[in-house]
């Protein structure tokens, strides 16, 4: 019996003493242990549990709810681990939760989210035409939910530092958000002409994005506005894609696949990447990888690569 089985047997036998009869956990939890083992993992992590759990189903039923039920019995597994050893992950709940009602994320490629941003600047002239391919490029460089860029009020924006401070997400806590240089010089460029135009009307509000009248700018407009420039940069905004939230979904997409493609550890660097989106459930940041193939593919490639060094090790 190897190390994984052992730690298996004793977690089934604690539970069994309690009452439970984990047939299916038992039948489980050998599956994926057998895989740690195979692939060298020295702990449980969210990302091996979230790719073992997803991994090729031929059978009849639904996979999401399969994946569902791996998870889950991989779940109360590492919450017993992590309290032998803190290295082990526990994977939040709610990963697969609910997948009818979340729409896949539409994923701008750049040329689309270039496209956007320069009709955004031919939308009349004056104050949309300068308001609008800024916070259009805002969202597609940092992720920030609408409400988020809309409640962003002047002092919330730090040119100095490059960092923005946002207190209007849906976790309620104030975050802070460091921008790239380039995004800082954009936001820069917008804030000194707002502040410089000869109609001083436009300085006087406490709201960074302002309309013409230099008050906050209601979503309404901006939600027309995007419609309008995705319309004349040829993305075809049918039924309910692509979003301007897309823009959002676009930015996390990228990041993940950037570290996958740069060989980075993508399950160390989750949490920070949840930070800096705001998300309170980290199971909102994982859903990623089961919404979008090709993180899945990076993801699953990740594993087979372990397990194939792992195998190598193991020959004289």
């Amino acid at each position: 019996m190897n190390g994984w089985e052992e730690h298996v047997a004793d977690y089934l036998r604690l539970r069994r003493q309690l009452g439970s009869h984990l047939a299916e956990d038992e039948r489980l939890l050998g599956r994926y242990t057998t895989d740690l083992a195979a692939s060298g993992s020295p702990s449980i992590t969210t990302a091996n549990a979230v790719s073992w759990a997803q991994a090729s189903f031929s059978g009849t039923g639904n996979p999401v709810a399969r994946a569902a039920r791996r998870l889950r019995a991989v779940r109360g597994f590492a919450t017993y681990m992590h309290a032998v050893d803190p290295a082990h992950q526990i994977p939040p709940q709610g990963i697969f939760a609910h997948p009818v009602h979340r729409t896949a994320p539409y994923i701008y490629t750049s040329a689309e989210t270039s496209a956007l941003i320069e009709a955004a600047g031919h939308l009349g002239h004056g104050i949309r035409a300068r308001t609008y391919p800024t916070l259009f490029g805002l969202l597609a460089a940092t992720g920030l939910r609408v409400g988020e860029a809309l409640g962003l009020d002047r002092d919330d924006v730090d040119l100095e530092a490059g960092i923005l401070t946002v207190s209007s997400g849906k976790s309620r806590h104030q975050r802070l958000v460091p921008l790239h240089g380039s995004t800082t010089a954009a936001l820069g460029r917008y804030s000194s002409w707002r502040d410089g135009h000869e109609q001083q009307r436009y300085a006087g509000g406490a709201s960074f994005f302002i309309n013409r009248d230099g008050d906050r700018l209601p979503y309404h407009n901006v939600l027309m506005a995007f419609r309008q420039a995705a319309g004349a940069a040829g993305i075809q905004t049918h039924r309910l894609h692509p979003r301007m939230h897309d823009l959002r979904h676009a930015f996390a997409v990228n990041a993940l696949l950037g570290w996958y493609r740069e060989g980075a550890d993508v399950a160390a660097m989750m949490p920070a990447l949840s930070t800096y989106l705001g998300h309170s459930d980290p199971a909102n940041t994982y859903w990623y990888l089961s919404a979008v193939p090709e993180l899945l593919a990076h993801a699953s490639a990740r594993l087979a690569a372990g397990a194939a060094t792992a195998e190598g090790q193991e020959k004289p």
